[in-house]
């Protein structure tokens, strides 16, 4: 947590942030001045420092997260590393889809997609979008070349072909809302700019930012753009999985019993314009998630 501190030197009072965490044992305290006054844009400037804080302790984890896992994927024989690609992708399938409204259970995802077994009772929608997910997923992996808008595009093409012909791989003329929450997302007049922005920006910074947090921004600014009548949360996690396995970190799940956070994550960001928040989650959610690489 972020405490202000103030201070009086004479009759001037001077206000300061300050924030404590413990590395290797040892408690390291770290503040920045803020002035004579308590800035109106105290949030924005909490989260980046933040960001520079744990830039330290983080980035540390991240890059040992990335060397055991390496490790542990060259000693893999290549039947290993099929069964835990496949268990990846069968659970980031699950939840992925899960989060969007399917009604399929983790168990008849997986039946699905390892035995062929179509569930019954189940909307003919939730088994396409899944198996074509599975499909994309794969693809994904795969793919040597970089990060491009005809990719995704194609990405979403796949995803809908079978279900909703009509958008598939569309960019979106209409206006679209995510119901209930604050943040007014662009009109369509406005998708198309954003879209050429997210990719200059892309390109710009893809070797200067940690991967770890390209991904997260990558994700957070992409369905921020909600380029699509549906699908944008599936193709952002998509992005986001593409730009951690292509820089060789282990990709994330994002489930769907931590929808909450990740919802609340989001959209704090998105209304407040404050990127530090999402990445700032993304960075604990990573880390909980691969603890096992930093014992």
């Amino acid at each position: 947590m972020v405490n202000i501190r103030e201070r009086k030197y004479g009759k001037k009072k001077y206000y300061y942030i300050e924030h404590s965490f413990r590395l290797n044992g040892t408690v390291i305290k770290k503040e920045r001045y803020l002035g004579n006054s308590i800035p109106k844009d105290l949030d924005k400037i909490k989260s980046n420092f933040l960001i520079q804080v744990y830039t330290q302790k983080w980035y540390l984890s991240l890059d040992k997260i990335k060397s055991a896992y390496t490790k542990d994927i060259n000693s893999a024989t290549a039947s290993e590393k099929d069964k835990e690609i496949e268990g990846f992708m069968i659970k980031f399938t699950y939840d992925t889809q899960k989060i969007e409204g399917s009604t399929l259970t983790l168990k008849e995802t997986a039946n699905l997609l390892q035995h062929g077994i179509t569930p019954s009772n189940k909307p003919t929608r939730d088994v396409k979008e899944a198996e074509a997910h599975s499909n994309i997923f794969y693809n994904m992996i795969k793919y040597k070349k970089d990060l491009t808008l005809q990719l995704v595009l194609g990405w979403h093409h796949s995803l809908f072909e079978n279900t909703k012909k009509d958008i598939a791989g569309k960019i979106r003329t209409r206006q679209v809302w995510i119901y209930g929450s604050k943040f007014i997302l662009p009109s369509p007049v406005e998708v198309m700019p954003l879209l050429d922005y997210f990719f200059s920006w892309y390109n710009k910074n893809k070797i200067k930012i940690h991967p770890v947090e390209l991904a997260a921004l990558a994700h957070l600014k992409f369905v921020t753009v909600h380029p699509f009548i549906d699908g944008n949360g599936r193709l952002s996690r998509l992005v986001m999985n593409f730009i951690l396995n292509r820089l060789g970190y282990p990709m994330l799940n994002i489930s769907y019993k931590n929808r909450i956070g990740y919802y609340n994550a989001l959209e704090r960001a998105q209304v407040k314009k404050i990127d530090s928040i999402f990445v700032l989650w993304f960075f604990r959610r990573y880390i909980k998630e691969y603890q096992r690489y930093l014992k």
